[in-house]
Protein backbone atom coordinates (compact mmCIF):
# COMPACT_ATOMS: atom_id res chain seq x y z
CA UNK A 1 0.00 0.00 0.00
CA UNK A 2 2.74 2.50 0.72
CA UNK A 3 3.41 2.44 -3.01
CA UNK A 4 0.14 4.21 -4.04
CA UNK A 5 0.66 7.91 -3.44
CA UNK A 6 3.99 7.77 -5.30
CA UNK A 7 1.75 6.29 -8.29
CA UNK A 8 -0.30 8.70 -8.06
CA UNK A 9 1.63 11.74 -8.82
CA UNK A 10 3.62 10.05 -11.17
CA UNK A 11 0.02 9.45 -13.24
CA UNK A 12 -1.20 12.78 -11.96
CA UNK A 13 2.06 14.42 -13.96
CA UNK A 14 1.80 12.84 -17.11
CA UNK A 15 -1.63 13.33 -16.96
CA UNK A 16 -0.58 17.27 -16.68
CA UNK A 17 2.08 16.45 -19.51
CA UNK A 18 -0.10 15.25 -22.03
CA UNK A 19 -3.02 17.78 -21.55
CA UNK A 20 -0.20 20.12 -22.26
CA UNK A 21 0.95 18.61 -25.08
CA UNK A 22 -2.26 18.03 -26.74
CA UNK A 23 -2.90 22.28 -25.63
CA UNK A 24 0.27 23.22 -27.31
CA UNK A 25 -0.07 20.72 -30.40
CA UNK A 26 -3.34 22.50 -30.88
CA UNK A 27 -1.64 26.24 -30.12
CA UNK A 28 1.09 25.55 -33.08
CA UNK A 29 -1.28 24.71 -35.74
CA UNK A 30 -1.52 20.82 -36.00
CA UNK A 31 -4.97 21.76 -38.36
CA UNK A 32 -3.48 22.99 -41.39
CA UNK A 33 -4.67 23.45 -44.85
CA UNK A 34 -3.04 19.80 -45.49
CA UNK A 35 -4.29 18.09 -43.04
CA UNK A 36 -7.96 19.48 -42.39
CA UNK A 37 -8.32 21.69 -45.12
CA UNK A 38 -11.03 19.55 -47.06
CA UNK A 39 -12.88 18.77 -44.18
CA UNK A 40 -13.19 22.39 -42.99
CA UNK A 41 -14.58 23.20 -46.77
CA UNK A 42 -17.13 20.27 -46.89
CA UNK A 43 -18.15 21.36 -43.53
CA UNK A 44 -19.24 24.87 -44.92
CA UNK A 45 -19.94 23.51 -48.08
CA UNK A 46 -23.71 25.26 -48.26
CA UNK A 47 -22.14 28.11 -47.48
CA UNK A 48 -19.67 28.07 -50.24
CA UNK A 49 -23.30 27.35 -52.24
CA UNK A 50 -24.70 30.40 -51.09
CA UNK A 51 -22.08 32.69 -51.65
CA UNK A 52 -21.74 31.14 -55.11
CA UNK A 53 -25.72 32.34 -55.66
CA UNK A 54 -24.64 35.96 -54.05
CA UNK A 55 -22.42 36.50 -57.02
CA UNK A 56 -25.26 35.49 -59.56
CA UNK A 57 -27.64 37.54 -57.96
CA UNK A 58 -25.12 40.42 -57.96
CA UNK A 59 -24.43 40.05 -61.64
CA UNK A 60 -28.21 39.83 -62.38
CA UNK A 61 -28.33 43.18 -60.57
CA UNK A 62 -25.48 44.94 -62.55
CA UNK A 63 -27.16 43.80 -65.78
CA UNK A 64 -30.84 45.33 -65.11
CA UNK A 65 -32.18 49.12 -65.45
CA UNK A 66 -32.83 51.13 -62.26
CA UNK A 67 -35.73 53.00 -61.78
CA UNK A 68 -35.70 56.08 -64.17
CA UNK A 69 -36.76 58.68 -61.51
CA UNK A 70 -38.73 62.09 -62.94
CA UNK A 71 -35.73 64.75 -63.04
CA UNK A 72 -37.29 67.89 -63.82
CA UNK A 73 -36.01 71.14 -65.17
CA UNK A 74 -35.60 72.43 -61.84
CA UNK A 75 -34.11 69.84 -60.22
CA UNK A 76 -31.13 70.39 -62.65
CA UNK A 77 -29.42 72.93 -60.41
CA UNK A 78 -27.53 70.39 -58.14
CA UNK A 79 -26.80 68.01 -61.18
CA UNK A 80 -24.62 69.72 -63.30
CA UNK A 81 -21.35 69.00 -62.12
CA UNK A 82 -18.40 68.12 -63.89
CA UNK A 83 -18.38 64.49 -66.07
CA UNK A 84 -15.01 63.09 -64.58
CA UNK A 85 -13.00 60.34 -63.96
CA UNK A 86 -12.97 58.03 -61.00
CA UNK A 87 -9.98 58.51 -58.68
CA UNK A 88 -10.27 54.91 -57.48
CA UNK A 89 -10.72 53.18 -60.80
CA UNK A 90 -13.13 50.13 -60.32
CA UNK A 91 -11.47 47.66 -60.74
CA UNK A 92 -8.97 48.72 -57.73
CA UNK A 93 -11.75 48.32 -55.37
CA UNK A 94 -11.78 44.62 -54.99
CA UNK A 95 -7.53 44.53 -54.90
CA UNK A 96 -7.83 46.66 -52.04
CA UNK A 97 -10.88 45.35 -50.33
CA UNK A 98 -10.61 41.86 -50.93
CA UNK A 99 -7.35 40.48 -51.91
CA UNK A 100 -5.00 43.18 -49.64
CA UNK A 101 -6.85 41.35 -46.34
CA UNK A 102 -6.40 37.88 -47.80
CA UNK A 103 -2.91 38.51 -47.73
CA UNK A 104 -2.89 39.34 -44.33
CA UNK A 105 -5.10 36.34 -43.66
CA UNK A 106 -2.38 34.26 -45.39
CA UNK A 107 0.38 35.91 -43.11
CA UNK A 108 -1.53 34.92 -39.98
CA UNK A 109 -2.02 31.82 -41.23
CA UNK A 110 1.85 31.13 -42.18
CA UNK A 111 2.55 32.20 -38.79
CA UNK A 112 0.05 30.40 -36.91
CA UNK A 113 -1.25 26.89 -39.04
CA UNK A 114 -4.63 27.45 -38.49
CA UNK A 115 -6.72 26.41 -41.33
CA UNK A 116 -10.06 27.62 -39.36
CA UNK A 117 -8.76 31.03 -38.89
CA UNK A 118 -7.55 31.34 -42.16
CA UNK A 119 -11.06 29.57 -43.38
CA UNK A 120 -13.41 31.32 -41.88
CA UNK A 121 -11.51 34.78 -42.39
CA UNK A 122 -11.78 34.50 -46.25
CA UNK A 123 -15.52 33.35 -46.14
CA UNK A 124 -16.36 35.97 -43.29
CA UNK A 125 -14.42 38.75 -46.14
CA UNK A 126 -16.46 37.28 -48.91
CA UNK A 127 -19.43 36.78 -47.23
CA UNK A 128 -19.13 40.59 -46.23
CA UNK A 129 -18.03 42.13 -49.33
CA UNK A 130 -21.23 40.13 -51.87
CA UNK A 131 -23.88 40.85 -49.09
CA UNK A 132 -23.04 44.12 -49.29
CA UNK A 133 -22.76 44.88 -53.00
CA UNK A 134 -26.27 42.89 -53.45
CA UNK A 135 -27.91 44.88 -51.13
CA UNK A 136 -26.47 48.44 -52.43
CA UNK A 137 -26.80 47.85 -56.25
CA UNK A 138 -30.53 46.25 -55.00
CA UNK A 139 -31.07 49.65 -53.21
CA UNK A 140 -30.00 51.29 -56.67
CA UNK A 141 -31.71 50.31 -58.59
CA UNK A 142 -34.81 50.59 -56.59
CA UNK A 143 -34.00 54.30 -55.35
CA UNK A 144 -32.13 55.21 -58.90
CA UNK A 145 -31.17 58.79 -57.59
CA UNK A 146 -29.54 60.78 -60.09
CA UNK A 147 -25.72 61.64 -59.82
CA UNK A 148 -24.65 64.76 -59.21
CA UNK A 149 -22.75 65.10 -62.58
CA UNK A 150 -26.41 63.65 -64.54
CA UNK A 151 -27.22 66.54 -66.64
CA UNK A 152 -23.55 66.09 -68.97
CA UNK A 153 -24.33 62.45 -68.44
CA UNK A 154 -28.18 63.03 -70.44
CA UNK A 155 -26.61 66.30 -72.53
CA UNK A 156 -23.45 65.09 -73.16
CA UNK A 157 -23.65 68.72 -75.75
CA UNK A 158 -25.07 70.54 -73.06
CA UNK A 159 -28.09 71.11 -74.79
CA UNK A 160 -31.23 69.74 -72.44
CA UNK A 161 -34.24 68.36 -73.63
CA UNK A 162 -37.69 68.34 -71.73
CA UNK A 163 -41.15 65.95 -72.26
CA UNK A 164 -44.99 67.60 -71.59
CA UNK A 165 -44.47 66.71 -68.19
CA UNK A 166 -41.14 68.63 -67.41
CA UNK A 167 -38.99 65.26 -67.44
CA UNK A 168 -36.12 64.96 -69.23
CA UNK A 169 -35.49 63.42 -72.65
CA UNK A 170 -31.30 62.06 -73.09
CA UNK A 171 -29.66 61.95 -75.91
CA UNK A 172 -26.59 60.88 -74.26
CA UNK A 173 -24.64 57.30 -74.28
CA UNK A 174 -27.20 54.94 -72.87
CA UNK A 175 -24.28 52.78 -70.71
CA UNK A 176 -23.83 56.57 -69.06
CA UNK A 177 -26.67 57.23 -68.37
CA UNK A 178 -27.56 54.05 -66.81
CA UNK A 179 -24.81 54.72 -64.41
CA UNK A 180 -26.11 58.21 -63.90
CA UNK A 181 -29.04 56.71 -62.22
CA UNK A 182 -27.28 54.81 -59.51
CA UNK A 183 -26.32 57.22 -56.79
CA UNK A 184 -27.72 56.03 -53.96
CA UNK A 185 -25.71 54.72 -51.87
CA UNK A 186 -22.03 54.99 -52.81
CA UNK A 187 -21.03 51.49 -54.40
CA UNK A 188 -17.24 52.27 -53.58
CA UNK A 189 -18.09 53.26 -50.34
CA UNK A 190 -20.03 50.22 -48.78
CA UNK A 191 -17.90 48.22 -50.62
CA UNK A 192 -14.64 49.35 -48.98
CA UNK A 193 -15.93 49.65 -45.56
CA UNK A 194 -17.41 46.06 -46.12
CA UNK A 195 -13.73 44.51 -46.86
CA UNK A 196 -11.48 46.97 -44.84
CA UNK A 197 -14.56 47.13 -42.01
CA UNK A 198 -13.80 43.36 -41.64
CA UNK A 199 -10.07 43.91 -41.74
CA UNK A 200 -10.10 46.40 -39.20
CA UNK A 201 -12.13 43.70 -37.00
CA UNK A 202 -9.66 40.85 -37.55
CA UNK A 203 -6.77 43.08 -36.89
CA UNK A 204 -8.03 44.21 -33.78
CA UNK A 205 -8.94 40.91 -32.40
CA UNK A 206 -5.44 39.47 -33.69
CA UNK A 207 -3.26 42.10 -32.12
CA UNK A 208 -5.57 42.33 -28.75
CA UNK A 209 -6.24 46.07 -29.29
CA UNK A 210 -8.44 46.13 -26.45
CA UNK A 211 -6.85 44.29 -23.61
CA UNK A 212 -6.86 46.85 -21.75
CA UNK A 213 -3.11 47.78 -21.12
CA UNK A 214 -3.34 51.11 -23.02
CA UNK A 215 -1.18 50.70 -26.12
CA UNK A 216 -2.29 53.55 -28.68
CA UNK A 217 -0.33 51.90 -31.29
CA UNK A 218 -2.63 48.84 -31.70
CA UNK A 219 -5.15 51.42 -32.29
CA UNK A 220 -3.38 52.91 -35.10
CA UNK A 221 -3.18 49.53 -37.06
CA UNK A 222 -6.82 48.92 -36.40
CA UNK A 223 -8.12 52.81 -38.18
CA UNK A 224 -5.51 52.35 -41.13
CA UNK A 225 -8.00 50.10 -42.77
CA UNK A 226 -10.67 52.53 -41.89
CA UNK A 227 -8.81 55.23 -42.94
CA UNK A 228 -8.31 54.34 -46.60
CA UNK A 229 -12.17 53.12 -46.65
CA UNK A 230 -13.04 57.13 -45.63
CA UNK A 231 -10.37 58.68 -48.12
CA UNK A 232 -12.14 56.50 -51.09
CA UNK A 233 -15.50 57.63 -49.59
CA UNK A 234 -13.99 61.33 -50.10
CA UNK A 235 -12.73 60.82 -53.77
CA UNK A 236 -16.31 59.80 -54.68
CA UNK A 237 -17.67 63.38 -53.72
CA UNK A 238 -15.22 65.04 -55.07
CA UNK A 239 -15.15 63.07 -58.31
CA UNK A 240 -18.62 64.53 -58.67
CA UNK A 241 -20.18 60.72 -58.37
CA UNK A 242 -22.27 60.64 -55.51
CA UNK A 243 -23.72 63.26 -52.92
CA UNK A 244 -22.74 63.20 -49.43
CA UNK A 245 -25.70 61.23 -48.47
CA UNK A 246 -24.50 58.64 -50.93
CA UNK A 247 -21.01 58.06 -49.35
CA UNK A 248 -22.48 58.43 -45.45
CA UNK A 249 -25.04 55.41 -46.17
CA UNK A 250 -22.87 53.66 -48.35
CA UNK A 251 -20.06 53.46 -45.50
CA UNK A 252 -22.68 52.60 -43.05
CA UNK A 253 -24.17 49.79 -44.89
CA UNK A 254 -20.32 48.18 -45.74
CA UNK A 255 -19.94 48.93 -41.44
CA UNK A 256 -22.93 47.19 -40.46
CA UNK A 257 -22.53 44.01 -42.85
CA UNK A 258 -18.68 43.46 -41.97
CA UNK A 259 -19.59 43.20 -37.74
CA UNK A 260 -22.38 41.00 -38.21
CA UNK A 261 -20.10 38.61 -40.74
CA UNK A 262 -17.27 38.92 -38.63
CA UNK A 263 -19.13 37.89 -35.56
CA UNK A 264 -20.70 35.04 -37.12
CA UNK A 265 -16.92 33.42 -37.41
CA UNK A 266 -15.12 35.59 -34.57
CA UNK A 267 -15.62 36.87 -30.69
CA UNK A 268 -16.19 40.11 -30.41
CA UNK A 269 -12.35 42.16 -30.50
CA UNK A 270 -12.82 43.36 -27.13
CA UNK A 271 -13.18 39.43 -25.80
CA UNK A 272 -10.89 37.25 -24.52
CA UNK A 273 -10.73 34.74 -26.68
CA UNK A 274 -11.35 37.37 -29.77
CA UNK A 275 -7.64 36.37 -31.29
CA UNK A 276 -9.20 33.45 -32.80
CA UNK A 277 -12.32 31.90 -34.22
CA UNK A 278 -15.00 29.78 -32.84
CA UNK A 279 -14.31 26.70 -34.66
CA UNK A 280 -10.91 26.96 -32.76
CA UNK A 281 -12.03 26.90 -29.50
CA UNK A 282 -14.51 24.13 -30.35
CA UNK A 283 -11.45 22.16 -31.35
CA UNK A 284 -9.41 22.75 -28.45
CA UNK A 285 -12.17 21.91 -26.14
CA UNK A 286 -12.98 18.39 -27.59
CA UNK A 287 -9.14 17.84 -27.66
CA UNK A 288 -9.01 18.57 -23.91
CA UNK A 289 -12.53 16.68 -23.42
CA UNK A 290 -11.22 13.88 -25.25
CA UNK A 291 -7.49 13.76 -23.19
CA UNK A 292 -8.89 13.86 -20.06
CA UNK A 293 -11.96 11.06 -20.66
CA UNK A 294 -8.99 9.03 -21.78
CA UNK A 295 -6.70 10.02 -18.79
CA UNK A 296 -9.65 9.50 -16.44
CA UNK A 297 -10.17 5.72 -18.36
CA UNK A 298 -6.12 5.37 -17.52
CA UNK A 299 -6.15 6.43 -14.33
CA UNK A 300 -8.72 3.77 -13.42
CA UNK A 301 -7.13 1.13 -15.03
CA UNK A 302 -4.14 2.08 -12.68
CA UNK A 303 -5.65 2.18 -9.94
CA UNK A 304 -7.29 -1.42 -10.39
CA UNK A 305 -4.28 -2.52 -11.01
CA UNK A 306 -2.84 -1.15 -7.92
CA UNK A 307 -5.67 -2.33 -5.99
CA UNK A 308 -4.82 -5.87 -7.48
CA UNK A 309 -0.92 -5.95 -7.23
CA UNK A 310 -1.53 -4.69 -3.24
CA UNK A 311 -4.13 -7.41 -2.46
CA UNK A 312 -1.42 -9.96 -4.22
CA UNK A 313 1.21 -8.62 -1.60
CA UNK A 314 -1.37 -9.00 1.14
CA UNK A 315 -2.13 -12.24 0.89
CA UNK A 316 1.83 -13.12 0.21
CA UNK A 317 2.47 -11.84 3.47
CA UNK A 318 -0.66 -13.68 5.26
CA UNK A 319 0.68 -16.95 3.45
CA UNK A 320 4.24 -16.15 4.87
CA UNK A 321 2.54 -15.17 8.60
CA UNK A 322 0.71 -18.48 8.24
CA UNK A 323 4.11 -20.57 7.06
CA UNK A 324 5.92 -19.36 10.26
CA UNK A 325 2.88 -20.12 12.34
CA UNK A 326 2.96 -23.70 11.63
CA UNK A 327 6.53 -23.89 11.37
CA UNK A 328 6.17 -22.78 15.03
CA UNK A 329 3.53 -25.21 16.11
CA UNK A 330 5.88 -28.02 14.26
CA UNK A 331 8.44 -27.43 15.99
CA UNK A 332 6.70 -27.12 19.49
CA UNK A 333 4.92 -30.59 18.83
CA UNK A 334 8.17 -32.23 18.38
CA UNK A 335 9.77 -30.64 21.36
CA UNK A 336 6.78 -32.16 23.13
CA UNK A 337 7.46 -35.85 21.75
CA UNK A 338 10.88 -35.43 23.08
CA UNK A 339 10.20 -34.29 26.21
CA UNK A 340 7.66 -37.77 26.28
CA UNK A 341 10.39 -40.00 25.55
CA UNK A 342 12.76 -38.83 28.14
Amino acid sequence: MPCLPGTQVFFLGLRISVTLFRMREVQLGSHTVRSHGVTVARTHMLDWLILLLLVVIEVLLYIIHPFYRFVGKDMMEGLKYPLKSNTVPVWAVPVYAVLLPMMIFLLVYIHRRDVYDLHHAILGLLFSVLLTAVITDAIKNVVGRPRPDFFWRCFPDGKDAYDKWGNVICHGDKSVIKEGHKSFPSGHTSWSFAGLGFLSLYLSGKVKAFDRRGHVAKLCIVFLPLLVASLVAISRVDDYWHHWQDVFAGGLLGLVVATFCYLQFFPPPYHADGWGPYAYFQVLEESLASTQATDVENQQDATAEEVQIANQEEERSDDGFMGMHSACNASSTLEDMESGKR
